[in-house]
């Protein structure tokens, strides 16, 4: 990982240059919020190994070396690919391809050699949506006969086989939370799994216009409606132990609710604005900004307070940030309810990066509007999110709506979302910084790049 310079001449030129000062964006301003979001980015990728010299592409180091397991890759890339359809950045492509592309595995299905053991079915939903994410903005498809799409179908087909399924009882049909048998939680039924799953379903049918995948998105989401993960009130519980299907573990985590909730977002656009998708989508919408963002900034209750969350539950905020902002553009009519949230996250997320040897590193507790000590990729990925799910799609994404009747119009630039104050800018422009970014900051991000051992 790299590290400033310690001695005091680096760290004086740095402080004049106001690389120390933080983030300070201003979030109705579309260009501030670019040139903020390219500071994070760059921070973020100083702790990806993977373009290292003996290094494992596509995915952060991991267990017992590193802390990060291996779904956390495919949520990077998720990240870096909504980061790129928002601001027209391609800097990272290359590095993008590689680690998408590095972790396919032989049967192009997310499933590697290196990793098959342990696998979970959320780990690999986590891969194939990042997979389709590069299918929906016209990323440059991985070779060797495969494509982005396929992929995703595969990973689909993987999940709706009968050996990953419960076989019986109240739970029968409910996607397992682990693949192998002998692996610790293959007895449970969580809701990331069947949401992942369901998401994945959702966005296929989205992108394909296929009744397979529709009918397996709805028979999806009512299971977890019947088995008691989704509740009346639309709060989305942890999960279940199969064998009983009874006592259900009612912790909530964003990362489920976020999946359900641009999966829902999804099928509503999907279906042309169906009744039933509206009301489901409503109560999700509801529920998620109630229980994850309770003054208006993006919070883990089930962990965040007891200072008890595990670096997976760092992941979790970046997940819900982009799952709102991409129902946003995909049921625009949710965009009076969400956009003024997620520029209040965001608005907090950005002034606590005041960390590390350059002043701006993130952390993970964002409501205190204080840097709380903690960095990593998760942090930094986190407030990227924010930043970028406020901002209109300039990509393929932008105008890939499937709704016939006008219930989603895929304009990309709902109304409330931060806003150009400049002509439009196509994919691959490199947006200059505004003054609501500070100069000092943007001249001591270069300054870095010469003080950095």
């Amino acid at each position: 990982m790299a590290r400033i310079a310690s001695n005091p001449l680096a760290r004086l030129l740095l402080a004049a240059h106001g690389a120390l000062a933080g983030l300070t964006v201003d979030v109705e301003d579309a260009d501030s919020v670019r040139a903020a979001a390219a500071l994070v980015a760059e921070d973020l990728m100083t702790f990806y190994p993977g373009d290292k010299p003996g290094m494992t592409p596509g995915i952060f180091e991991a267990p017992p070396d590193g802390e990060y397991y291996w779904w956390t890759g495919g949520a990077l890339w998720g990240t870096l690919l909504n980061y790129r359809n928002h601001t027209g950045e391609t800097k990272y492509d290359e590095t993008i391809s590689q680690g998408l592309a590095w972790q396919i595995g032989p049967s192009a299905n997310y499933m590697p050699p290196n990793w098959t053991t342990t696998e979970g079915n959320d780990d690999q939903s986590s891969w194939a949506l990042s997979a389709i994410a590069a299918e929906e903005i016209g990323f440059q498809e991985p070779g060797q006969n495969n494509s982005w799409l396929s992929i995703a179908e595969n990973v689909f087909n993987d999940q709706s086989s009968a050996d990953r399924r419960v076989d019986d009882g109240e739970c029968k049909g409910a996607l397992r939370w682990q693949i192998l048998s002998f692996n610790n939680g293959y007895d449970y039924v969580n809701s990331a799994s069947n949401a992942g799953y369901f998401n994945l379903a959702a966005q296929l049918a989205h992108l394909t216009g296929n009744k397979t995948y529709e009918d397996a998105a709805s028979d999806t989401f009512e299971l977890l409606q019947n088995i008691g993960l989704i509740s009346k009130n639309y709060d989305v519980y942890d999960g279940v132990h199969a064998s009983d299907c009874k006592s259900i573990n009612k912790v909530q985590f964003s990362y489920p609710a976020a999946l359900l909730l641009q999966g829902a977002a999804y099928m509503y656009n999907h279906t042309g604005g169906d009744d039933d998708w509206k009301e489901r989508l409503d109560g999700l919408v509801s529920r998620t900004l109630a229980v994850f963002f309770p003054n208006g900034v993006a919070f883990e209750p089930a962990c965040e307070k007891q200072g008890s969350c595990n670096s997976d539950m760092h992941f979790y905020r970046a997940e819900l940030h982009r799952a709102l902002g991409s129902t946003v553009e995909v049921a625009p009519y949710t965009a009076d309810k969400i956009l003024p949230v997620l520029k209040s996250s965001a608005k907090s997320a950005a002034a606590q990066c005041t960390g590390g040897d350059n002043g701006r590193l993130c952390g993970f507790e964002w409501s205190s509007g204080k840097f709380d000590g903690t960095t990593g990729p998760a942090q930094q990925m986190g407030v990227l999110e924010a930043l970028v799910s406020i901002l209109p799609a300039q990509g393929a994404a932008a105008g890939n709506s499937s709704s016939s009747n006008g219930a989603g119009n895929g304009s990309g630039s709902p109304s409330g979302s931060a806003q150009d104050s400049t002509s439009t800018n196509g994919p691959g422009t490199n947006m200059g910084a505004r003054a609501s970014v500070s100069l000092g900051a943007v001249v001591g991000s270069l300054l870095l790049r010469y003080l950095v051992i």
